[in-house]
């Protein structure tokens, strides 16, 4: 937000000494538009999203970690849960707000006004925006609570934008999802690197990301009949069905478009993670074939040891990450079928109208899940006692599976933790300090915008990393 500050103030500055209209061709370049084309940034804001959500780097995304997927090796104040030293909030509100929703916005601008399009097209491609834009203020909710929002994205009008209340803001996004579904009947951006201009297929993840929204808020106060609403809305309308309907990124061998997680365990030639003992174990104690892929089998086949979490580890002595993550290639991931039919059995479970039983959508994620993999052996795995769907504990089993299923998708798997309070998670062994259940706000927002800071601090219990979101209540 400081860097939109101040190029807004810098954009009022050129302004004042370039009033005059004869002076406004004189900076020009004919032949290098100023104006970058809507599908330029639409692509841009897709990728800045995803590398957000795909990095490791500590200074970026550490949701791995929180998640105990990973624990760290030599360099363990991130897994204690210093996330401030790094300002790793920081880097986060600045990447979404900036990167994602300043860029989109634009776009959508740019759509609006382009009179080259049709009346369909022009729906079509402001509906695929929208859908990118309420997944990304989820993200930026789900993170840390109340956020700036009805005041945001405008430097020049809301210098020190208010922060909106993360309920509200959660029905303000059904809302938009509500509004820009039925547009999507046009033709799609060009530069489209989701589903290369597939608008049946956008359809079909705006309803799934309706799903999500709807299975978020499920247990908080006074929602649930808007849950409920949403998530039968959605179902009706066309969710994911397969892994093909899955919305993700193809990333590339050279740079820059290789997945940030190359970028960060190989070409950095860096030993800082190894997989935490709390999912090995858990992995171990099922017998769960996704140990192939997830993990090395550096230390012998079969043989898996996860780094005790939060201690020191040695890199040569536990389980190395597997060798999918090495991969500059390997796929990026907004949102896959597995989750979806996780939020099924969840719906299903609470008697919602969604077209099966819980216990067969939630042996469909866990399928789904291996089939992504690669890996053999669900059936065997099903039929483990440990696994198999115990509707009289249901949180437990669709939380433990949900979790494990969204490894190397850390927020995700994190989010899955703090819904269902399940599987049981490790203190780290240096600082013993809870698990934090949110990011704290942003130092800039502290010094840059203080009053505003306060009053959202008070609003959602303080400004604690463990103070709960509005939809975390069990």
């Amino acid at each position: 937000m400081k860097k939109i500050f101040i190029t807004a103030i810098s954009f009022v500055l050129l302004a004042s000494c370039m009033s005059d209209e004869k002076y406004e061709g004189y900076n020009e370049d004919p032949k290098n538009p100023t104006q970058v084309e809507a599908s330029f940034l639409f692509n841009s804001a897709t990728v800045s999203l995803f590398d957000q959500m795909q990095s490791t780097s500590v200074n970026v995304n550490v949701f791995r970690l929180l998640a105990q997927n990973w624990t760290e090796t030599t360099y363990i104040d991130e897994v204690n849960y210093d996330l401030t030293g790094r300002t790793i909030p920081q880097y986060h509100w600045s990447e979404l707000f900036r990167d994602v929703l300043l860029d989109l916005k634009t776009a959508k601008e740019y759509t609006e006004a382009d009179i080259d399009l049709s009346e369909a097209d022009r729906a079509t491609q402001v509906a695929q925006i929208e859908i990118l834009e309420v997944y990304t203020w989820q993200q930026l909710v789900d993170t840390f609570g109340d956020i700036p929002y009805t005041q945001a994205l405008d430097a020049s009008g809301y210098p020190l934008p208010v922060y909106d209340d993360a309920s509200t803001i959660y029905g303000d996004l059904l809302t938009r999802l509500n509004s820009a579904l039925p547009n999507l009947t046009g033709t799609g951006f060009s530069l489209d690197n989701i589903y290369n201009g597939n608008v049946s297929a956008w359809s079909k993840f705006g309803n799934s990301l309706k799903l999500r929204i709807g299975s978020r808020i499920v247990d908080a106060p006074g929602m649930a009949a808007t849950a409920q609403t949403a998530i039968e809305s959605a179902v009706t309308a066309g969710v994911f069905t397969s892994n093909a309907d899955n919305a993700t990124i193809a990333y590339t061998a050279t740079s820059p478009n290789t997945n940030p997680l190359w970028e960060d365990l190989v070409e950095s030639n860096r030993s800082d993670f190894v997989p935490a003992n709390t999912i090995v174990d858990i992995m171990n104690d099922l017998d769960d074939p996704r140990r192939s892929v997830f993990f090395d089998d550096n230390l012998g086949e079969g043989v898996y040891k996860g780094g005790t979490y939060g201690a020191s580890n040695g890199y040569a002595t536990n389980s190395h990450i597997g060798d999918d993550m090495f991969d500059p290639t390997f796929r990026g991931v907004l949102l896959d079928y597995s989750e979806i039919s996780f939020f099924l059995a969840d719906a299903a479970q609470r008697g919602f109208a969604v077209g099966d039983t819980a216990e067969n959508f939630y042996d469909t994620a866990i399928t789904a899940n291996f089939n992504d993999w690669g890996v053999d052996g669900v059936e065997a795995y099903l039929a483990n006692p440990d696994v198999a769907y115990d509707a009289s504990n249901w949180r437990t089993s669709i939380g433990t599976q949900m979790w494990l299923a969204m490894y190397n998708r850390g927020f995700e798997s994190w989010t899955a933790w703090r819904t269902y309070d399940a599987p049981e998670f490790n203190l780290p062994e240096f600082s013993g300090n809870p698990v934090p259940t949110r990011y704290t706000y942003p130092v800039n927002e502290q010094n840059l915008n203080e009053t505003n800071w306060s009053a959202a601090s008070a609003a959602i219990g303080g400004d604690s990393q463990t103070t709960k979101l509005f939809w975390d209540v069990n």
